[in-house]
């Protein structure tokens, strides 16, 4: 596990395909070695917004989520929604739209995106990493 800061651009720029998440846990399920290898790079972004379930300091969040063996691309606490929200999230809201509103429901919702960076599909907080590994499976043998 990496604790990022810098802008996404430089991140995506050697990503062939990304699944960013505003949560910390369930990707493990879905980041094992063999999606690494075939070029999946998780994002995850902590966000205090929902209940605020990540109130630690970066350096706090990077521990805690140590002790799981998380090998996926952390990066620094940031805001999903409101007038604070990091531009990348207002991004991928206003490419995939969500049910209801494009807000963010809660840490859970994922979007996965293209080696170009464009999302392709967004999902909701109930949806387990395991429902999408057809689509991740799907995007990785695209060219």
């Amino acid at each position: 596990m990496r604790l990022h800061k810098e802008e996404l651009c430089s991140a995506t720029g050697t990503a062939p395909k990304m699944l960013v998440i505003p949560s910390l846990t369930e990707c493990n399920l879905v980041c094992s070695q063999s999606y690494a290898e075939k070029g999946l790079r998780i994002l995850a972004f902590p966000c205090n917004q929902f209940g605020g379930q990540e109130p630690g300091t970066e350096r706090e969040i990077k521990e805690f989520v140590s002790t799981y063996g998380v090998e996926f691309d952390m990066f620094g606490k940031i805001d999903v929604n409101g007038s604070n929200a990091d531009p990348l999230y207002v991004f991928l809201k206003n490419a995939k739209h969500g049910t209801l509103t494009n807000n963010i429901k809660w840490n859970f919702t994922k979007f996965l995106c293209d080696r170009h960076g464009v999302p392709v599909k967004r999902y909701s907080p109930t949806t387990s990493p395991l429902d999408i590994v057809k689509d991740i499976e799907k995007e990785l043998l695209k060219e």
